[in-house]
């Protein structure tokens, strides 16, 4: 390891000639690295279509398990890209620019950079060995109040989650310590109005949907309201329980 926690075997180039990034490339590609090059290229793909990026300043990635990806100085998606599972071929051309060519056969597609001039090639020996661990959502809160009914209210019983209404799947159907209905909308964050005007649709339909003497209270659970939704709940008769995602 170096003295900034990175392997040894990782490298930066600046500049490089061709050759250079042809080898940092080849070697990043041989050791399953990822690598990145930013440079001046063109890029043309042919299979299921074709296309053709003239030249720019851009930004590509190979990853070890196949991908390529084409990135500009704008949007969050690539302007090209090929799957996992394609197979990275860099080269020189007759003129001495540098190629890299992704080819996969299932379908039969080919997607090629010519780089005239790479200002950065760069490998990393990246292993993460973890998946994406999402937390916080509104499924996480539902399992928190289905394990302790107690955080919406005692005597709090949940009978139901995706209770359908006439008006949508209600997230947690329930009774209170009294035997009325209560219906629990669930969000993860703070909420608006839009929020308060779903949950009393709920309510509405189910008022409607049961016996004529049903009295359905509605709950909102979010980590906080706006003021908006407050006064909004108060005007609908619909009451709010502070509560986030563990």
């Amino acid at each position: 390891m170096t003295a900034s926690g990175r392997r040894s075997t990782d490298v930066t180039l600046r500049n490089p000639s061709a050759e250079e990034a042809l080898s940092t490339v080849e070697d990043g590609v041989a050791a399953g690295a990822l690598v990145t090059l930013f440079g001046r290229c063109t890029v043309d793909y042919d299979g299921r279509a074709a296309s053709q990026l003239g030249p720019g300043d851009r930004h590509v990635m190979l990853k070890p398990d196949g991908t390529i990806l084409v990135h500009t100085d704008e949007g969050q998606k690539p302007v090209n890209w090929q799957p996992p599972g394609c197979t990275h071929e860099p080269s020189l051309t007759d003129a001495g620019d540098l190629r890299v060519r992704s080819v996969r056969s299932s379908p039969d597609e080919e997607l090629v950079v010519t780089f005239e001039r790479v200002d950065q090639v760069s490998a990393f020996d990246l292993t993460d060995g973890h998946d994406l661990a999402v937390e916080g959502t509104e499924e996480d809160l539902r399992q928190r109040i289905l394990a302790d009914p107690s955080l919406v209210e005692d005597g709090f019983t949940p009978l139901a989650t995706e209770r359908e209404t006439p008006a949508g799947a209600v997230d947690i159907y329930g009774e209170d310590a009294a035997g009325r209905t209560v219906v629990v909308e669930l969000k993860r964050r703070r909420v608006g109005p839009d929020a308060v005007g779903q949950l009393d649709r709920y309510v509405g339909a189910l008022e409607r949907s049961l016996h004529a003497d049903a009295s359905v209270r509605g709950l909102l659970i979010a980590p906080s309201v706006t003021q908006r939704a407050e006064r909004l709940l108060e005007k609908k008769g619909l009451e709010f329980v502070a509560l986030s995602p563990p």
